[in-house]
């Protein structure tokens, strides 16, 4: 499952691109939907992308979607379950914090990720790797702990969901990883065979729950189409690049490298909130952009 050195970078660099947008999205509609409502629109609107993603495949390429084993059910289910915990709580963590201190926070993951990744995938983590994640990790540190506001100032609360978050999206990454190598079908296949399932789980859940506990939030989501099918959108597309990196490399490097997305929020932070940046936050961009660059020299 291999087509160049270097292509899981570049689709890792897009997939952080389309995310960083697609969480500016969500950030908006936490104020009219709450954190379920605007959690539930990158499932809901990004489902019907994916099948226009998969359908684009097949007609191109022919390859019909492989018989998934009963191993992928439980990978892609452990995944998308995951993964709504940690959309939920980043959210929520955003209505406390700054968008960047807490895209910062979620940005501890990769340790998270090799470790599990290890463990559940055996996915080896090379020297220069386990360097690269502590420089890039110490950044995103650098820029998310500040002095006087983990202890008091609501910083702690935010602070505790951006890292549970992390948690989450690493157990949801190898959780995905794990079903796309399952189908040993070519990458491009699996991974979006995959991603479909997964949404469509998500999707399903989600409306369900919403449909039995708070029809009010439910009917505000089919309402609110129009900005959410933005979000579901660049949701299915950060997603789809996603997943094709997971298909050509370990969870570890793309996590690693997916730190650039700070950079991005960086961007979001001022132009679109106007939240200033201060000399921390650039010395940890430093250290994230130094733990990026080591990682691709040691590839």
């Amino acid at each position: 499952m291999s087509d160049g050195p270097w292509i899981w970078a570049a689709f890792t660099v897009a997939a952080a691109a389309a995310q960083t947008a697609r969480n500016a999205a969500q950030r908006q509609l936490t104020r009219t939907l709450g954190t379920v409502g605007a959690t539930h629109v990158r499932f809901l609107y990004g489902l019907p992308f994916a099948l226009v993603f998969l359908a684009g495949i097949v007609l191109v390429t022919g390859t019909v979607p492989p018989r998934p084993p009963a191993v992928f059910f439980l990978f892609v289910t452990s995944g998308a379950l995951t993964q709504i915990g940690a959309t939920a709580m980043m959210l929520a963590a955003m209505g406390e914090r700054s968008f960047l201190a807490v895209i910062a926070y979620t940005k501890t993951e990769p340790v998270q990720v090799a470790l599990f990744g290890l463990l559940v995938l055996g996915d080896t983590v090379t020297l220069p790797m386990a360097a690269a994640i502590a420089i890039a990790t110490a950044g995103v540190v650098l820029m998310s702990v500040k002095p006087g506001q983990a202890g008091g100032g609501g910083g702690m609360r935010p602070m505790l969901l951006g890292l549970g978050s992390a948690a989450l999206f690493a157990l949801s990454a190898i959780g995905f990883r794990g079903a796309i190598l399952s189908l040993g079908a070519d990458f491009l296949t699996a991974a979006t065979t995959t991603l479909c399932v997964g949404l469509t789980i998500q999707a399903v859940l989600l409306s369900l729950y919403l449909a039995l506990r708070d029809r009010a939030v439910m009917v505000a989501v089919l309402r609110a189409w129009r900005p959410s099918l933005v979000a579901g959108f660049m949701g299915a597309l950060a997603s789809q690049f996603w997943f094709l990196s997971f298909a050509l490399t370990s969870a570890a490097n793309v996590r690693t490298l997916a730190l650039v997305e700070v950079l991005f929020a960086q961007a979001v932070s001022r132009f679109a909130f106007k939240q200033r940046t201060t000399v921390r936050e650039l010395l940890g961009i430093a250290l994230i952009v130094g733990g990026v660059v080591l990682l691709l020299w040691g590839q």
